[in-house]
């Protein structure tokens, strides 16, 4: 219990400007996706178990229509396919992980992934732990914003005009801070330069799909090409 205890205490503060940003974003889902008709359930059903900002309000959307599973599946590819690359770099520290390792592979979300891979675990707490509390208390303060924000929105006319933009502004800021904080910039280069030249080459209906693939080899060869040099410096 002790180990418990102490993987709580150095995960708690570090997440609180996350609770700040999802209890807001949450709370605007919330409202979000009751304007489109729906009951308070539906949203903190989707908070509980997609865990997934982007592609929710994206599901509200598509809930309104005719439900086409394949073209939903297509593009929660799509949306998520940046989890693939916070796939690559979380390999190392997930490592050994037993059953939680599942919970923490659903519960990685941007800020998530901004926390595990910029602050390390201090030596005394339980690695497995703290990373199932980061992942945990973001989890709950997303739930909670949305469920909070679906209770107004099921009770209260509400314009939700421009609430869609909360999820973007986010991704802008946490952008900002990783590349204020971190000192190799060369994954944010290609995540910049790739997608604009298949921008310019193929234009805004289908850039999206090549961007995300080759971004990931350029990803894995990277990786690769590190684990390699790990591995040599060892010998």
């Amino acid at each position: 219990m002790q180990k418990y205890i102490a993987a709580l205490k150095a995960a708690f503060p570090l997440t609180l400007p996350i609770c700040a940003a999802y209890l807001f974003l949450g709370f605007s889902f919330g409202i979000y996706f009751c304007s489109k008709g729906f009951s308070m359930w539906y949203p903190m059903l989707t908070a509980l178990t997609v865990f997934a900002g982007s592609l929710e309000f994206f599901i509200a959307n598509v809930m309104i229509g005719a439900f086409d599973p394949v073209f939903m599946f297509v593009m929660a590819v799509i949306i998520n396919a940046r989890h693939l690359f916070y796939g690559i770099s979380m390999l190392e520290p997930y490592k050994n992980m037993g059953l939680t390792k599942f919970y923490l592979i659903f519960g990685l979300t941007d800020e998530t992934y901004a926390i595990n891979v910029s602050v390390k675990p201090p030596e005394h707490v339980d690695k497995k732990a703290y990373y199932f509390f980061v992942t945990f208390l973001n989890h709950c303060y997303w739930f909670t914003g949305t469920t909070i924000g679906a209770f107004v929105g099921s009770n209260i006319d509400f314009n939700s005009k421009g609430l869609d933009f909360s999820l973007t502004a986010l991704f802008i800021t946490i952008v900002v801070n990783q590349w204020l904080n971190m000192d190799n910039h060369i994954p944010a280069l290609i995540g910049l330069i790739v997608p604009t030249i298949c921008l310019v080459a193929l234009g805004t209906k289908s850039f999206i799909p090549p961007a995300m693939l080759l971004i990931l080899v350029i990803f894995i060869m990277m990786y690769r090409k590190e684990q390699a040099y790990q591995g040599g410096k060892k010998k």
